[in-house]
């Protein structure tokens, strides 16, 4: 698995050493701290390494802070790091630059223990939340999708039937009580949810369940006996081979493939 990085930079070594033995102590082994001594030597560092955050001063010989960052939103890096900015002087037009280059925070120096950890955990939280957004993205079912951003043309009964799944993920469902919620007997509703949703219901409704046992998986820690029943399937067993036959993989392995470990997939 491979370790996550915050990487301080400051030419001044005692503010430097000073953050790093803070971060080192509260980061008790799950992140790593690097440390650079200039702009320059900071992005050697990030063009080689993943960061996910980068704390960095910005009054700094040959390249400044707010040079080094603005350098790396243009460069083309495996990761954009979050970054907090240090100063020792509040200066509007520094507060200004941060925000055009989404900067997280701008703290003012001296830094105390408790506002430096403070500030590093809103920022992890910030990565946290765009990496999950990102990756689920990434795994999001494409014949989802299709169906969503065509969701306006579907008509009114597609639509609540489609409603009443989203409500019942938990539950078994069949197509005779959803045909019954939105007023249709079921062999027109059978046609017509194909029809304008290009798969048959009892396809769209494992997908959307599928999905709904993606995001658990990512998001929580519950056991996959317990995704299974969130997810209204009672036999675990059946659940695995539909998640194996829908995603190529197991939903251990697709955890832990979110979770950096590289899953052998047979």
């Amino acid at each position: 698995m491979r370790s996550r990085t915050i990487l301080i930079v400051d030419d001044e070594p005692r503010s430097r050493e000073g953050m790093k033995k803070i971060l080192r102590v509260w980061a008790a082994g799950q992140y790593e701290i690097l440390t650079a001594s200039s702009g320059g030597a900071a992005m050697e560092i990030l063009e080689e390494t993943p960061v996910e955050l980068m704390i960095t001063d910005i009054r700094m010989p040959e390249i400044s802070g707010l040079a080094l960052v603005s350098q790396l939103r243009k460069k083309s890096i495996q990761r954009q790091p979050s970054v907090i900015l240090v100063s020792g002087h509040a200066q509007f037009e520094y507060a200004q630059e941060a925000l055009r280059l989404s900067v997280v925070d701008y703290l003012l120096k001296p830094i105390g223990r408790e506002k430096l950890i403070a500030s590093v955990e809103d920022a992890l939280k910030v990565v946290e939340e765009q990496e999950d957004i990102v990756y689920m993205r990434k795994m999001a079912d494409p014949k989802l999708m299709a169906i969503r951003e065509e969701e306006a043309g579907l008509s009114d009964p597609i639509r609540k039937a489609m409603h009443y799944v989203e409500m019942h993920i938990e539950e078994v469902i069949s197509q005779q009580e959803v045909a019954a919620h939105v007023h249709l007997n079921v062999s027109y509703f059978s046609s017509l949810f194909k029809e304008q949703c290009q798969m048959n219901f009892s396809e769209y409704v494992t997908r959307r369940k599928l999905q709904k046992a993606k995001e658990l998986l990512l998001k929580t820690n519950l056991t996959i006996i317990e995704v299974a029943y969130r997810t209204g399937y009672q036999r675990v067993k059946y659940f695995n081979k539909l998640f194996k036959e829908y995603e190529g993989m197991s939903p251990g392995q697709y955890r832990s493939m979110r979770n950096g470990v590289e899953a052998h997939i047979p």
